[in-house]
């Protein structure tokens, strides 16, 4: 093709591809909004009631989201000329050929739908999955977003979460708190769980029941071991944990218990390093 064929083709077709391409932005944007609006309106119809669990609406509405913009851009294609029959079949090898190269994440898609169908967990919950322990902020598709206590946002695959051990702490109306204290020998053991057991009832947000456990966990060589376990509600429980080890301090030094103290050759090594 020469020049004078190049701009003759310009000068003739110019203008309707110029049309074509800009009417398929417009198309393309519009769209996307159109699909924002219309998941506004799934998300609140599927939140109306209280009858969905978040998360299954938020993982159903992903999934819409996504059809909806793979027909829009299948439907521009067909707008600019281009035969969808042919698109569809390669869009299919090319699928084929993605699923194969990408299947971890085929994998991590169909964890996400077992999650759901089984519900180990819902968003809001104070769980460790996948290594990873704090409050579900998400499930997506492929992968579920947890905020651990140090409001750090952290992404999981969900062939990671489902593969491994979930525990979830909310699933029960509460949980053990459980905390040492260690006294010295030569202390009697029931007088320091005497002195202990009404210091830990009164610790804020302590369940009245089950009562606080505090009994003698271990003989050791320095002194007796104690276990004090009190029971809270999940969120509440670094807060009573804290309390109670702050409980086992105070308590101690006013009734006059003295704790083990560290052997002299150990503080000689500690103060040489």
């Amino acid at each position: 093709m020469n020049v004078d064929q190049i701009v003759t083709y310009v000068t003739t077709h110019g203008i309707d591809l110029v049309v074509k391409i800009a009417a398929a932005l417009a198309m393309w944007f519009g769209g996307r909004w159109v699909i924002g609006i219309i998941g506004r309106l799934i998300e609140k119809a599927l939140g109306r009631g209280g009858k969905i669990d978040p998360t299954l609406a938020k993982y159903l509405l992903s999934i819409i989201k996504a059809v909806m913009t793979v027909g829009l851009a299948i439907g521009i294609i067909g707008y600019l000329g281009v035969e969808t029959t042919s698109f569809a079949a390669l869009l299919a090898g090319a699928g084929l050929a993605i699923g194969t190269a990408w299947g971890g994440l085929l994998q991590h898609f169909a964890a996400g739908a077992f999650i759901q169908l089984l519900r180990p967990f819902k968003v809001g919950d104070y769980v460790n999955a996948g290594g990873v322990e704090g409050t579900v902020a998400e499930l997506g598709l492929f992968g579920t977003t947890i905020l651990t206590p140090d409001n750090v946002t952290t992404t999981i695959g969900n062939s990671k979460v489902f593969s491994e051990i979930i525990k979830n702490f909310s699933t029960q109306p509460y949980r053990r708190v459980d905390a040492v204290a260690k006294i010295a020998n030569g202390v009697d053991p029931v007088t320091a769980i005497a002195a202990l057991k009404p210091v830990i009832a009164a610790i804020p947000n302590v369940l009245a029941t089950p009562a606080p456990d505090v009994d003698i966990l271990e003989l050791t060589a320095e002194g007796p071991k104690l276990c004090v376990r009190p029971y809270c509600h999940t969120d509440h429980y670094w807060q009573v944990y804290f309390d109670t080890l702050r409980a086992v301090v105070e308590t101690f030094g006013k009734a006059g218990l003295p704790t083990p103290e560290t052997p002299l050759a150990t503080r000689q090594v500690e103060k040489k390093a």
